[in-house]
């Protein structure tokens, strides 16, 4: 029994350190340079395509779960995870595999997104 928790607990060391590296990596780059966040997110997806292409993402969600899935990265990885998976069934497949693995995550945030917006009034923000 304390051997499962143990177990438990690891994994969530694991995440949060493999995630919280992603995001310092991501505030020292937002630190020390002049990207804006649009160009910064465009990367790290990019890196997390780059990546699971060469196959090397999939070591590091093997290893820390939610912690290599969930930063943006994770998205980039899930993109081409599906890609791949679609090319097996040819050039279109490539395509609508991307969109297929993402649809589910995509779904949910314009779902949630709209909810939250007919709960809350949004108003600007005064300086």
């Amino acid at each position: 029994m304390f051997e499962q928790y143990l177990e438990i607990f690891w994994g969530f060391i694991k995440a949060f350190a493999v995630g919280g590296t992603i995001c310092a990596i991501a505030q020292v780059v937002i630190n020390y340079t002049d990207l804006t966040a649009g160009k910064i997110l465009v990367t790290f997806m990019l890196c997390g395509v780059i990546l699971q292409g060469l196959g090397l993402y999939q070591y590091l969600v093997d290893f820390a779960g939610a912690g290599a899935t969930v930063p943006i990265s994770g998205f980039g990885y899930l993109l081409a995870n599906g890609a791949m998976k679609g090319a097996q069934k040819g050039l279109f497949g490539a395509f609508t595999g991307a969109l297929s693995a993402a649809s589910a995550g995509v779904s949910a945030a314009v779902i949630f997104s709209f909810l939250m917006a007919m709960l809350f009034r949004s108003r600007s923000k005064k300086n």
